[in-house]
């Protein structure tokens, strides 16, 4: 049986994968991630998950697909990363508060056959999002818990106890981190063979 490898330590795309109904093992890709100067932020998603795909693909021995992705979070045309810091954070949602901006995710599906690629699918899924006006104190607690350190913008739209999101236009799946339905679509276009979650 084709393996299918999601190239990412990414727990949330783990399970939106999951809820595709695909089965997959991990394998996390070990890749620079600093932007270039000059660099678009869409054209930084979309090199990030080659080289992620690449990365992992490369240590493969069999026949395999091989899903990686990065998403980030723009605002006034400047990635917003992962934050370092309490500080970090702060700053990022205080920017972010009541704005609209932009969550975009680039993906790439490859496979793979005797060491070499046979089908590749590169795209970027943009997301507009519009944040709430949230409190500082709400604010202030979500940063006390860690949480922000290992997200985009410092927030993740599906926390139940910060709710930092008024609305989203494009794909909600995306802003969590993987655009499903874009996904899917190449799957399906690489004939790739599934049992869908929910039928």
């Amino acid at each position: 049986m084709t393996e299918f490898v999601l190239a990412s330590g990414s727990p949330r795309r783990s399970m939106l994968l999951e809820g595709m109904g695909v089965d997959f093992i991990i394998i996390k890709p070990e890749v620079d991630e600093a932007t270039r100067a000059g660099e678009p932020p869409q054209a930084y998603v979309r090199r990030l998950s080659e080289e992620k795909a690449t990365a992992v693909a490369d240590q493969l021995q069999v026949s395999a697909y091989v899903l990686a992705a990065d998403t980030t979070v723009i605002y006034e045309g400047e990635i917003l990363g992962k934050p370092a810091d309490e500080e970090e954070a702060r700053r990022m949602l205080l920017r972010l508060r009541g704005q609209h901006h932009q969550v975009c995710t680039g993906f790439t599906l490859m496979y793979m056959e005797a060491h070499t690629p046979q089908k590749q699918v590169t795209e970027v899924v943009c997301s507009d999002v519009l944040m709430r006006d949230y409190a500082a104190s709400d604010m202030e607690r979500w940063i006390k818990s860690g949480q922000a350190f290992d997200k985009a913008g410092g927030y993740a739209i599906q926390s139940t106890v910060f709710q930092p999101v008024r609305s989203v236009r494009g794909s909600y799946n995306n802003v969590v981190g993987l655009p499903t339905e874009a996904v899917e679509r190449a799957l399906r276009g690489m004939g790739y063979v599934w049992e869908e979650s929910g039928g």
